[in-house]
């Protein structure tokens, strides 16, 4: 079992940024890949970013690419989400999620592990 903590959360301005973390604990030291997602109110959960287990991979979501920066510290078992310019469609719940394997993926039913999620408001 992989436990995961997500802060870093909160009311920022438009153009602001925040940086998100996501604390993993319990069964670390197999491999994962991590991702973010996020779920505004009436809507389904959309992927965000996700980065592969040693960090060499990355891929965006074409709505935060150029925008948004993912990656990881494994030494410290936390993943980050750097936001800049933010907007206030980015306004959603924020989740961290851990996928055993190398490689993640933009489909939310292949991870194994998610955390509770931290909410962002960005106001115009």
């Amino acid at each position: 079992q992989v436990q995961l903590v997500e802060s870093g959360g909160g009311l920022v301005q438009a153009g602001g940024s925040l940086r998100l973390s996501c604390a993993a604990s319990g069964r670390t030291s197999s491999s994962y890949a991590m991702g973010w997602f996020r779920q505004a109110p009436g809507k389904e959960r959309e992927f965000v970013a996700v980065i592969s287990w040693g960090g060499a991979s990355t891929d965006y979501a074409d709505s935060v690419k150029g925008r948004f920066t993912i990656s990881r510290d494994n030494g410290k078992n936390t993943v980050y989400l750097q936001m800049n310019s933010l907007k206030p469609e980015d306004t959603a719940v924020y989740y961290c999620a851990a996928r055993q394997g190398w490689y993640g993926s933009r489909r939310s039913r292949e991870f194994d592990y998610w955390g509770q999620g931290t909410q962002v408001t960005v106001s115009s």
